[in-house]
């Protein structure tokens, strides 16, 4: 159960039985058909799996049930035997990427189950929080046991889900203290407790992870923007600003007043396609530091004063500067220029392949689209050549209705996705889906690896920062000398 407020990272479990009046099959297609909604899925993308293939895992589980009577001569009891496990996984808001969430899912599910169990995971975008779907057989891949939970079942696969929630630093019910443990903390723990994020810094923040999540238009935007806690004012000229809870003043929506990428018409070019989502603004240092900046640091370490030293004990573990000693020594940094060169090359590379990936799922599902039209078209085309041939009488059309409008359909998808091109035959359609799904498998691959360097260079950075003492005040004083 959640305590108020938004959601955070929860967990529900969940044994199907047979349901009254259906089969096993039924029961099966009735659960997995709403866990696969391409609506809730992003078209069939977010769906990831174990043993089977998520598109027939119900008549996967089926055989296996089948397996199951054949080798141990029990079969499936109707009013008592499970046959298959939910697990339910919400996100807290604007805290995690729908492909993060599936990876997450996908790791809790293997952990659960051993990797003795099929499983299929399914995640939803359809509601503010992101959520996953998770389905697991209640047979085993060997079909030699049956999956039995336990008292205390659904809570242990709780504490389970938490503790990869907290590995990869998200939020959980309990709402855990901040712990570094050699680990780097997500954006709103950089700066601690002392110096919390400025309102300018958190609307940023919002909006990217607003923009993250693929807005349908500008005013489903706005949407997010009111689900994450924002107040959208509307002021004349059609400006816009938004009011964070505790703040006095609205924030407008200008580069002017939130830097590069944050006029309204930016964020309708990020929506539309056609510029990346705006970067966070780096941190410029008060004057140029030659001087070894690991000796710097580990000096100010061993001697423990001055104002600085002093805001940071009180908000780090030391384990956390540790852990950004050991990265700028693998990445051979020695200066702050350096540092602040590698954050914003990291965060270049990021949005570069986000963009790579983005136009690579496109060109996927509208190949994926086309060949599914060639098929409907040829299947159809009969029909309507025997349309054609009875001077299209009105008794044909009524008798096969539905099958022209198929046609009519496939033939306005192939006209509409080839652009005037020639077809391409079935088997060169094939290749390039192939060929696209390799690309992306690859790319995503590249993805996360970029994602955590990113992570980890932002967030050595903004640890730097607040040790040292480059504040966002002093940053303004020597813009303004």
């Amino acid at each position: 159960m959640l305590k108020g407020g938004l959601p955070t990272a929860t967990t529900y479990y969940k044994k199907h039985k047979i349901s009254k009046g259906e089969t096993i099959a039924q029961s099966l297609k009735e659960r997995f058909d709403y866990g696969q909604n391409p609506d809730k899925t992003e078209g069939g993308e977010l769906i990831s799996s174990y043993g089977c293939d998520h598109m027939t895992a119900d008549a996967e589980f089926l055989l296996s049930k089948a397996k199951y009577k054949a080798a141990t001569g029990r079969e499936q009891r109707r009013d008592a035997d499970v046959l298959c496990y939910q697990i339910r996984q919400s996100f807290k808001p604007g805290e995690i990427t729908p492909e993060e969430a599936n990876c997450i899912g996908y790791e809790t599910a293997l952990r659960w189950t051993k990797g003795k169990y099929a499983f299929f995971v399914a995640t939803h975008t359809d509601k503010a929080h992101i959520h996953n779907h998770i389905y697991y057989n209640s047979t085993s891949l060997d079909c030699t046991r049956k999956f039995r939970d336990f008292i205390g079942s659904g809570r242990a696969v709780r504490r389970l889900s938490d503790r990869i929630c907290l590995e990869n630093d998200l939020s959980v019910i309990t709402n855990p203290k901040l712990h570094s443990k050699g680990r780097f903390l997500h954006y709103g723990a950089w700066l601690g407790t002392e110096r919390q994020p400025s309102y300018k810094e958190q609307l940023r923040l919002a909006i990217n992870e607003a923009l993250a999540k693929r807005p349908a238009d500008f005013d489903a935007f706005l949407r997010l923007m009111e689900v994450s806690g924002y107040t959208v004012k509307h002021g004349h000229g059609g400006t816009i600003s938004f009011l964070v809870p505790g703040q006095e003043r609205a924030t407008r929506l200008r580069a002017s007043t939130l830097g590069d990428g944050y006029d309204p018409e930016d964020i309708k070019a990020v929506i539309a396609g056609e510029r990346p989502i705006p970067e966070q603004p780096v941190p410029v240092p008060a004057a140029p530091r030659r001087v070894n900046l690991i000796v710097d640091i580990q000096e100010r370490l061993r001697s423990g004063k001055g104002a600085a030293y002093a805001r940071w004990a009180k908000v780090y573990n030391l384990k956390q500067m540790a852990a950004a000693l050991q990265f700028m020594q693998e990445q051979n940094i020695t200066e702050y220029d350096q540092l602040s060169a590698k954050a914003e090359d990291s965060v270049s590379r990021f949005h570069a392949l986000t963009e790579q990936l983005r136009r690579t799922e496109a060109d996927l599902s509208a190949t994926s689209e086309l060949m599914g039209a060639v098929v409907q078209y040829a299947k159809t085309r009969p029909v309507f050549d025997g349309y054609k041939a009875a001077k299209y009488s009105r008794k044909f059309l009524a008798e096969h209705e539905a099958e022209l409008a198929d046609y009519r359909a496939a033939k306005a998808t192939m006209g509409e996705l080839l652009g005037g091109e020639k077809l391409p035959k079935m088997a060169e359609l094939k290749e390039k889906r192939r060929q696209l799904a390799a690309r992306k498998k690859a790319l995503y691959t590249e993805y996360r690896s970029a994602q955590e360097e990113m992570r980890q260079a932002v967030a050595v950075k903004a640890n730097i920062d607040h040790l040292l003492g480059v504040t966002d005040g002093q940053r303004k004083k020597e813009q303004e000398r």
